[in-house]
């Protein structure tokens, strides 16, 4: 008998989809009071070009809490639901959308951190513990697609992309390997390094130049990739290449987005007009308020901020999904948050 995507991925997810567990259910829950009035507030036009994605009658709702630190949200439209890394719990979490179900999809789950589905519709992920790239069967079994280059062990891969080729780009700086609460304590024997998988499966190495690589997106059109180096300085930065007609080669390295002082940034998405929707926070430095920077900062495809979505905890990273991909699925520190827009992700 042959297996559906869908019938793998919910079968893998059987547990969060029979098991159908209060939004709020862990140790870090704490109470949400959606804004009651509209436009929501907290979601703010910085520049008039924002305006046609703002939803005058959407409002920004906590699907769930109880996390540690959530990460590497990815839609899976055909069993409408989302899944999240929660890594220091070493498990990946599901959310149903049909049902509102919140529960266990996978743990242990390595300690992974970014996830993405590859073109056929498998789950490929990045797994802090085991330092390595893999990806989820239909039947379940775990391919592992990346663990070492040039004979010595990856850091501790933690983005991840798939290009329309069937290529898969991912980021590999040391966070996971830095101490013992997303992984294992180790010494890095490579370089800070964003990586190519291509549909042969070979591994090559695409820059070793950035501090820190940390999300990663392509264009529309895929021709400019774009990484946020998390560890610049004195800024955070997401750099723009342009992508060879080969579809693998970069040229033409162009500092994009400077986050400007306080602020920093960690994944993001790209829709379909060419904006970058990004997780943003605090970098942690002296008179920065976190409560005025945690959410999410838009720019368009000129790299000028266009848009802000408060929210009250820092969001790590987010993918839009539903089934018009309208919806925007945020991972914040303990919680994921959703909010319709008039965007759609081109991914």
């Amino acid at each position: 008998m042959t297996m559906t995507r869908r019938g793998i991925f919910a079968a893998a997810g059987a547990a969060a989809a029979t098991m159908v567990l209060p939004r709020n259910a862990g140790a870090q829950s704490f109470d949400f009071r959606p804004n009651q009035r509209y436009p929501d507030a907290s979601v703010e036009i910085l520049d008039p070009g924002f305006a046609k994605h703002r939803l005058f009658s959407s409002s920004v709702e906590q699907l769930a809490t109880g996390m540690r630190w959530a990460e590497g949200p990815v839609w899976f439209g055909d069993g409408r639901y989302v899944l999240v890394s929660d890594i220091p719990n070493n498990r990946i979490m599901r959310y149903d959308e049909a049902n509102g179900g919140w529960g266990v999809f996978r743990q242990p789950s390595n300690f992974a951190n970014g996830n993405a589905r590859d073109r056929q519709g498998r789950l490929i992920s990045c797994e802090h513990l085991t330092r390595r790239v893999t990806r989820t069967e239909y039947d379940g079994k775990i391919t592992v697609l990346a663990d070492s280059f040039d004979g010595k062990r990856l850091n501790s891969p933690n983005d991840i992309v798939c290009k329309s080729d069937g290529s898969i780009w991912f980021t590999d700086p040391p966070f996971g390997i830095g101490g013992e609460w997303e992984g294992d304590k180790a010494t890095p024997e490579l370089p800070h390094s964003v990586y190519r998988i291509a549909p042969d499966g070979k591994l090559g190495l695409v820059t070793a130049e950035l501090n820190g690589p940390n999300g990663l997106a392509f264009s529309p059109d895929e021709k400019k990739l774009y990484v946020v180096e998390s560890r610049a300085q004195p800024n955070r930065v997401i750099w723009a290449w342009d992508v060879g007609a080969d579809g693998s080669t970069l040229s033409n390295k162009t500092k994009f987005i400077d986050a400007n002082g306080p602020g920093a940034l960690d994944g993001f998405r790209v829709d379909t007009d060419g904006n970058l929707w990004c997780g943003w926070g605090s970098n942690g430095s002296a008179g920065a308020k976190p409560e005025d920077l945690d959410g999410v900062m838009v720019f368009n495809s000129s790299g000028k901020p266009i848009g802000f979505i408060r929210l009250p905890e820092r969001c790590a990273n987010l993918t839009f999904g539903g089934p018009k991909k309208n919806r925007l699925f945020m991972a914040s520190c303990h919680s994921l948050y959703a909010l319709y827009v008039e965007a759609r992700g081109a991914v």
